[in-house]
């Protein structure tokens, strides 16, 4: 069921979603939180696969937001969905052109599903100033992506200097497996009574979630871990190195050299080969929609890849103040 508006207006599409869930019953109750997603016109099927897949574990309302071109006549075209090719989801995809696509918010706000969580995530380049978009200041939990920006680390580098509890970044997401492979395998330390000594990542050049990886075991572990550079893809070695009181070393390794799979090597023991894909867009998305609350291992880890203070990330408040930028304006 489905119902597409052209040249509409914000009214005409809640009404339109409430005839959608009228019809739709049972399927259309129940929503979890509203996912608020910003794309580009050339990545909007990709994100809509990813929401759908993602919805499927937590129940949403979807609403698209796709900005025009800003410098043609006002108009808001919007394709109304529920049970429809976006899955059992309330979807909403807004096509926003002219001045109008500078004010999303005024669409998307009487859209929120009542009494319900706000999720807003990027699929696309960070904003540098999330306290410039207003969909990210209606949203308490806020999601970017680095590693589409044109320089990543740069990008992480940003995401630092314009944090706010509630943030996170789908490069952190990408290394959930590794941390937890390599937490566990960690355990072998105990019986060891060992110093960590040194860390190391390996991984391709420019790699964000390579970044937060090393920040992670740096703030963990209280070693300065180092990174090395290679051909990829993604992360390919996580090694930590401990000697115990009477100069013996053990190493835990993982190293992953083609994307799909890993070896898990730890000294003095078996070697163990474990699956550990490179995890489909729809897979990190559902993942960060399980948590609603600020990430602090995030915040440590994000400022110890940057070489940021983390008291100085975790003192900032989890509310931005709307701050209104008019590119057109800008531009001229």
């Amino acid at each position: 069921m489905s119902t597409t508006l052209w040249d509409t207006t914000g009214n005409a599409i809640a009404a339109a979603l409430t005839a959608e869930r009228r019809q739709a019953g049972a399927i259309g109750a129940g929503q979890a939180l509203t996912l608020v997603i910003v794309a580009a016109e050339d990545q909007v099927s990709t994100a809509e696969r990813a929401a759908t897949a993602a919805a499927e574990a937590h129940p949403s309302r979807l609403l698209i937001v796709v900005r025009r071109q800003p410098d043609t006549t006002d108009r808001l075209d919007a394709e109304v969905s529920i049970g429809g090719r976006l899955g059992p989801a309330e979807a909403v995809v807004m096509r926003m052109y002219g001045r109008l696509a500078l004010h999303a918010e005024s669409v998307v706000l009487p859209l929120l599903a009542p009494d319900a969580p706000v999720v807003t995530w990027w699929h696309g380049p960070p904003p540098d100033e999330i306290a410039a978009d207003p969909l990210g200041i209606l949203a308490g939990r806020r999601v970017t992506d680095c590693a589409l920006a044109d320089d990543p680390i740069a990008a992480l580098h940003q995401r630092a200097v314009d944090y706010a509890r509630g943030d996170t970044d789908l490069a952190w997401t990408r290394i959930t497996p590794w941390r937890a492979l390599l937490a566990g395998a960690f355990d072998a330390f105990d019986a060891f009574d060992g110093t960590v000594t040194s860390a190391r990542i390996t991984a391709e050049e420019g790699s964000p979630s390579a970044a937060l990886l090393r920040g992670w075991l740096s703030a963990r572990l209280g070693v300065d871990a180092v990174s090395v550079d290679d051909r990829g893809p993604g992360i390919t070695t996580a090694e930590i190195r401990a000697e115990s009181p009477g100069g013996a070393e053990r190493v835990v390794a993982v190293h992953r050299p083609d994307g799909r799979s890993a070896v898990l090597s730890v000294t003095g023991e078996l070697d163990h080969q474990l699956p550990l894909p490179r995890r489909q867009l729809g897979a990190l998305l559902t993942e960060e929609l399980r948590r609603l609350d600020p990430d602090p291992v995030y915040g440590e880890a994000l400022a110890a890849a940057t070489g940021t203070e983390h008291r100085e990330l975790e003192a900032r408040p989890g509310q931005r103040r709307h701050i209104w930028r008019d590119p057109m304006q800008a531009a001229g």
